[in-house]
């Protein structure tokens, strides 16, 4: 996390934008289904000094999930996760600050991004853009891109599914995670 915050999101949620509501549901002993937690998540951090806002909604440590004896929702709890987790999962909500855009990065992960609230740019290396609106997915096969909030006026919204993937071999060169200026909001994580 940058030291300076120069942007509007000094938490989660930024301004402009609502609390969320987790809903985590576990058994009782009849197994029927109750909820376990209700809140706004475990780990929440300011991202690029103020520019984005994160809310780690769930992730897993492996694949298939361990759900007995709430193994799953105690390693959920005890650490915010790296950008992805090895054979587990991420779900990170992030809050884009008006008119900000992301540095440059791949992440070696397959990441479903839904668009929540807001309208975001989703650029890719090659120079390809489109416009992401509400209800819109993408699911971006561990591409270089870059996201940028359209509004100068309102605050953006998306929540991401990152899981993870074999090497990502084209033209027979592997590719390589890169995280630019984002490093430093993931740094010591891993």
């Amino acid at each position: 996390m940058s030291a300076e915050l120069k942007g509007p999101c000094t938490e989660f949620p930024c301004p402009g934008l609502r609390p969320v509501q987790r809903l985590i549901t576990t058994h009782n002993a009849a197994g029927e289904a109750v909820f376990h937690t209700v809140d706004t998540g475990d780990h929440h951090r300011v991202m690029q000094g103020g520019i984005a806002a994160a809310n780690i909604l769930y992730s897993t440590i492996d694949t298939p999930v361990d759900l007995t004896d709430e193994v799953d929702v105690k390693a959920a709890a005890a650490a915010e996760p790296p950008l992805h987790i090895h054979n587990g999962s991420v779900a990170r909500m992030v809050d884009f600050a008006p008119g900000v855009e992301s540095p440059l990065h791949r992440a070696l992960s397959i990441d479903y991004g839904v668009m929540i609230e807001g309208e975001m740019e989703l650029r890719l290396d090659s120079g390809e853009t489109r416009i992401m609106k509400p209800g819109d997915v993408s699911v971006n096969r561990g591409g270089a891109h870059v996201w940028r909030n359209v509004s100068d006026t309102k605050p953006a919204r998306m929540i991401f599914i990152l899981l993870d993937i074999k090497p990502l071999i084209v033209n027979g060169k592997p590719l390589e995670q890169f995280l630019g200026a984002l490093e430093s909001d993931y740094v010591g994580r891993e």
